[in-house]
């Protein structure tokens, strides 16, 4: 019996891997977030038992699964986009290690992935930036020391920012220092779901944009130069003047 955490993407049923399909359709025990993951994901399963999670706490969930090992049953736990992000598996894990029960991680499309694609956008460009920094706005759980925003900040790297769309304005003022007023930004609200929709601008006039459309929550907050570099460097990877083992030249 194994329990797989299975990353479903970021909401289209077809952003799932090939191998969380398969899980989620051969599983005989099926634990999903269903505040997150949209029951479409879950199409084609013969499973003997569905539970959404949305309400239950962990007591609740590792319960669910050290039945399920006692029945010898494989569970898929489906988390949204990549569990290993912002997922709470750390917990549930360390639970199944103290019960023995055996687990694997399935990756998933992450959030982030999903809004570059929909910006038609590469977070990575030479010459403007080769770091993307994953984080999130510390409100009710603090953030480690060294990780508040404006520490990060200070990289002016790519920046993709979870669970801040509430905190826009403060997010915008720790920023402001370090990218200034003109830096493009985005808020992308439930990227490649149905109703999905985002809107861009700059530092300077992204908080209007987003109080007109109304975003709340299950948004995610992507800054940089890369959404709108102009002028950059391209990468050796296609200069026809570089050689590497696959390209090694006729010298």
């Amino acid at each position: 019996m194994t329990v797989y955490f299975i990353g479903a993407g970021p909401g289209d049923p077809e952003l799932i891997t090939v191998k969380g399909q398969r899980l989620i359709r051969s599983c005989p025990v099926i634990l999903y977030a269903g505040s997150l993951v949209p029951e479409a994901v879950l199409q084609g399963h013969s499973a003997e038992r569905v539970v959404n999670t949305a309400k239950l706490n962990l007591a609740e969930i590792v319960n669910l699964l050290h039945q399920a090992h006692k029945r010898g049953q494989d569970v898929a736990r489906v988390h949204s986009g990549d569990p290993s992000l912002y997922g709470a598996i750390g917990e549930q894990i360390r639970e199944l290690r103290a019960l023995g029960i055996p687990f694997e991680i399935v990756p998933g499309v992450t959030a982030t992935a999903a809004c570059a694609a929909l910006l038609e956008s590469e977070l990575t460009l030479p010459g403007v930036s080769q770091t993307l920094i994953l984080t999130r706005y510390g409100t009710t759980s603090p953030m480690p020391e060294g990780e508040q925003l404006h520490d990060l900040a200070r990289h002016r790297a790519t920046l993709a920012i979870h669970l801040g769309v509430r905190q826009l304005p403060a997010i915008v003022g720790e920023l402001l220092p370090h990218y200034g007023a003109d830096c493009p930004i985005a808020v992308i609200h439930r990227a490649s779901w149905p109703d999905q929709d985002w809107v861009q601008g700059t530092l300077a006039d992204i908080e209007a944009k987003v109080a007109a459309k109304d975003f709340r929550r299950t948004a995610l907050i992507l800054v940089g130069r890369v959404l709108d570099p102009g002028a950059f460097a391209e990468s050796a990877l296609y200069d026809a003047a570089h050689r590497h083992l696959y390209r090694p030249g006729t010298d």
